[in-house]
């Protein structure tokens, strides 16, 4: 499931948004603004980033901590947003997405998986195996060695469509349009996270599946035979 990070005052509005969320399936958490939730956003990486700024905190230290973010994370960030501030929003590029005041859970999920929204890899087959990994389809679940292995919502997907696609190099512009959406307006940087935090998940000395195509991109290890 996709996990979140909703940034703000830890108040009764967005503590009932985190309930709404986690409802509606999303791994949610709630923290705010200090001078370690850079270091915070980048340690636990979630798929997306949700952030209050409104009329108490939306000032430009406000403004820095997510321009923090985005240049270290590269994570889409969606902004809960009150009125008065939305005409300054449109030319804020750390900004992939809002929703304003009153906060709907309801249409804060569709703009999330609209976010999280790509082009999907076909499942002709009902699990993908390579040696030691099984990708099961069905149910979203990954192993390695009969073991399973916990993944967040981007690295599964991102996992699934270099397997499903084995040998074939992909460069990072290319895993960024598939994975996450031509709307996403972030780095291609997060591609190299994501890669690096999934090989450590399912890899080891000795066991490795995704390559690294220098000066290209990444691809899934196609079979010998």
């Amino acid at each position: 499931m996709p996990d979140l990070i909703i940034i703000g005052r830890n108040n009764g509005k967005l503590a009932e948004l985190q309930i709404a969320l986690s409802r509606k399936g999303f791994g949610c958490s709630l923290t705010a603004y200090n001078e370690d939730i850079t270091e915070y956003i980048a340690n636990q990486l979630p798929d997306i980033v949700i952030a209050e700024v409104d009329g108490y905190q939306s000032g430009n230290i406000t403004r820095e901590y997510i321009q923090e973010i985005k240049i270290r994370t590269s994570l889409p960030v969606i902004a809960l947003v009150s009125g008065d501030i939305l005409e300054n929003l449109d030319v804020d590029h750390n900004i992939d997405d809002f929703i304003t005041t009153p906060y709907d859970a309801a249409e804060l999920a569709l703009r999330i998986k609209r976010i999280l929204k790509r082009e999907v890899v076909p499942e002709d087959h009902e699990t993908i195996s390579f040696e030691a990994l099984l990708i099961d389809l069905a149910s979203c679940e990954v192993s390695v060695e009969g073991k399973k292995v916990e993944l967040t919502f981007k690295e599964y997907e991102l996992l699934k469509f270099l397997a499903g696609n084995g040998g074939r190099v992909f460069t990072r512009e290319t895993l960024l349009d598939k994975i996450w959406g031509m709307d996403y307006f972030g780095g291609d940087r997060t591609v190299d996270v994501h890669i690096r935090r999934l090989r450590s998940k399912i890899e080891k000395p000795g066991l490795s599946f995704i390559e690294t195509v220098r000066n290209i991109g990444y691809r899934f290890r196609k079979d010998e035979d």
